[in-house]
Order: structure tokens, then sequence, then C-alpha cells
């Protein structure tokens, strides 16, 4: 017989929410299964059961925003630290891209529970999201995402005149940090002096360790794409909506 499952879990697991906005919803009585309003903390269901979501909550989800900032260099992606703000601070009307083309006000309401899906060091910058949506954060950095994120760096082999092929096929598959084999990536030069960058997975200053492995200094760090979503023309410092149509 197959176990039970906290509810809060499989709503996750269904994609309906995150597992603190299920909580959320339980306690104010807005889910039901097999057609019984559920409202303790903590309950169980097996696999086969029927979960739906009160209006209420779709209403309230539907509300919750997602926005793309084109990071620049100085800013830490979540919590102030050593005298950096946070990107969140750039998430102003006056810094919104005039080419945002979704019909959405901006209030300050926005601003609450919006978190960084996803880190972006503070010497790189590019495409970070912020966002109050449990389902896109969990699609982004939950532990079995397999989306992918695409940077363009600009490097300078410290050993010689040019990166030996042998090296390159090492960053796309054969390195190993913490102690960890690294997931295969996809990494192929861009141009003379800038690799590009295609990975699975987020360790921390990933890239950079990686390229100090094989004799690269990272000159500049730039991310263009997460999932289907690009960076596009969005200017330095400037945030836009994510799309009703766009899907990472």
């Amino acid at each position: 017989m197959t176990e039970p499952l906290r509810l809060s879990k499989r709503m996750s697991e269904l994609g309906l929410c995150s597992r603190r906005e299920a909580d959320d919803w339980i306690a104010k009585g807005w889910v039901k299964v097999d057609g019984q309003v559920i409202a303790e903390l903590g309950s169980k269901v097996l696999p086969h059961q029927k979960i739906t979501i009160e209006r209420q909550a779709q209403a309230e989800q539907s509300r919750r925003v997602t926005v793309l900032i084109n990071k620049p260099i100085g800013f830490v992606s979540g919590q102030a630290e050593d005298g950096y703000k946070p990107a969140v601070t750039l998430v102003r009307p006056e810094n919104r891209w005039a080419e945002d083309k979704l019909p959405l006000q901006f209030s300050a309401a926005q601003l609450k529970s919006l978190v960084p899906a996803g880190r972006l060091d503070i010497d790189s910058t590019g495409l970070l999201i912020l966002t109050q949506d449990g389902r896109i954060a969990k699609t982004l950095i939950g532990e079995d995402t397999s989306v992918e994120k695409e940077y363009l760096v600009r490097v300078k082999y410290t050993k010689g005149a040019k990166l030996p092929e042998h090296e390159l096929k090492r960053l796309n598959h054969g390195l190993t940090l913490d102690g960890k084999a690294l997931l295969p990536a996809k990494v192929r030069w861009q141009n003379e002096d800038q690799l590009c960058f295609i990975l699975r997975e987020g360790k921390k200053r990933q890239i950079r360790r990686m390229c100090e492995m094989v004799g690269l200094q990272v000159l500049a760090l730039k991310r263009v794409r997460i999932g289907r979503v690009k960076l596009g023309n969005l200017p330095m410092g400037q945030w836009r909506y994510l799309g009703n149509d766009e899907q990472f």
C-alpha cells in the first residue's frame, strides 16, 4: 500500500503551489481533498486522492508577480550584506523598462515576499529572477530542477597562449567541486576571448571556480538566459515583469 504524504508536500509535487503557500491555504480552509475541506496543518493524503483549491487561492496566486532584472555589478541577489544593496532595491517605478509590454501597474505590495529564484554573485551581471510565486521558485531552484542557465564569460588564459582542447573538454564534463562531480555542461567558444556556458546546476561561484581549475581568469560574467526566458535587450539596472506567455 502506498504511504500517505503530507498534504502540503503533495500539493507542491503537483505544481499547485509551494509548501509554504499550501500551509497558508490549508489554514485558511481553501484546500479540499476528495471534496472535503482540510484545515488541519500536517494532514496527510494518499497519491490517488483528488486535491482542489478554492477560487480565493487561485485569485491570490494570480496576483503574484515575477520580475526580471538585468543586475549590475555591486548588487547582491538576496539579503543586504557588507554594505551592498540587494537587487530588489532596483525594483522601483523609475527603473521599469519603458518597453515592458505587460499592462500591469507597479505597487509596493508587489515587493512583499519578492525573493530571488537563484543566485547571481556580486561581481556578475545579467538575468536575475525575483518572484512571489512559489511554483516558479520551485521550477528554478527546487532539488530536482533541470532548467538550463546560459552565461557569456570573458576569460583570459593564464598558462599560455590558448586554452588546450582537452581543458575545454574538462569544462564540459570531468570537473569536481566540493567533492562531487559536476553535471555535464555545454561550454564552447563564443569568440576568441569569450566562452558560452550552459549549466543545469548552480553551485556557489561555480563558473569562476571551474575556470580557475583549468587556468582561466574570469574577466566578466553575464547570465543571458534561464530556461526559455532570455535577458534580451533589457538595459542594465532595469527590470520588467515576466509576461503571461513566458514560461521557463
